[in-house]
């Protein structure tokens, strides 16, 4: 996985065949980001909570799903009625 050609999709911005200026100086005096990839695919990271926890989205969505609603569990049941109404 640690192989260039792993993953040949190159990060956003990193071709620079855009032709776009930098408005900003202070952007290109910045270190350049640490490529850092999911834990579970190898893939490249680039929003700060994916880098922060090293998984990307969907990686993480399949590690932790979402708890069901609890309205899913309930169910309606027989009850007897009250002795005196």
């Amino acid at each position: 996985m640690d192989t260039p050609d792993a993953f040949p999709e190159p990060l956003p911005g990193a071709d620079g065949a855009d032709g776009a200026v930098a408005p900003d100086t202070a952007a290109e005096d910045a270190p350049p980001r640490r490529l850092i990839r999911c834990r579970l695919c190898g893939r490249p990271l680039t929003g700060a909570d994916s880098r922060r926890t090293g998984l990307g989205p969907s990686c993480d969505a399949k590690l932790h799903p979402a708890p069901p609603d609890i309205r899913t569990r309930r169910h309606e049941v027989e009850q007897d009625p009250l002795p005196g109404t």
